[in-house]
């Protein structure tokens, strides 16, 4: 179990629901915002190792977001996967040229998606992890 904070994101409910159950099954933390405004205080305040954001969000584009994330001195070192409805071209190089780390629409899968996060997180592969 990796402990480590992750910060979702996201206004779907579904989509937050299943993603949290998902992420701590696999021994991440998750704390949630629901929309743009929010995602900057709550990065302030919870400090996470990782944000997962949609890019389609109630009180602002998940770009101006992005933008002021990597515009905070406290924030702009926490890694960013972006996650989207929107069509990835030209989206995803948007949001790579912005400074995330990944790109994925939705519905996402769900293992690659562990994957992104685990190599942003600078964890070892899950083959690794299961070798004694």
């Amino acid at each position: 179990m990796t402990g480590k904070k992750l910060l979702v994101v996201d206004d779907d409910t579904d989509i937050v629901r299943a993603m949290s159950t998902r992420l701590r099954a696999h021994g991440y933390q998750v704390v949630l915002a629901p929309d743009a405004v929010a995602a900057i205080s709550t990065a302030r305040a919870e400090k996470p190792d990782l944000i997962i954001l949609d890019i389609g969000l109630p009180g602002g584009d998940g770009f101006v977001v992005l933008e002021r994330l990597k515009g905070v001195s406290e924030l702009a070192l926490i890694p960013v996967i972006v996650l989207s409805a929107r069509h990835p071209t030209p989206n995803r190089d948007q949001a790579l040229h912005a400074g995330a780390q990944a790109f994925f629409q939705k519905p996402v899968d769900i293992d690659e998606f562990l994957a992104a996060i685990r190599k942003a997180l600078g964890e070892p592969r899950q083959t690794e992890w299961t070798r004694a």
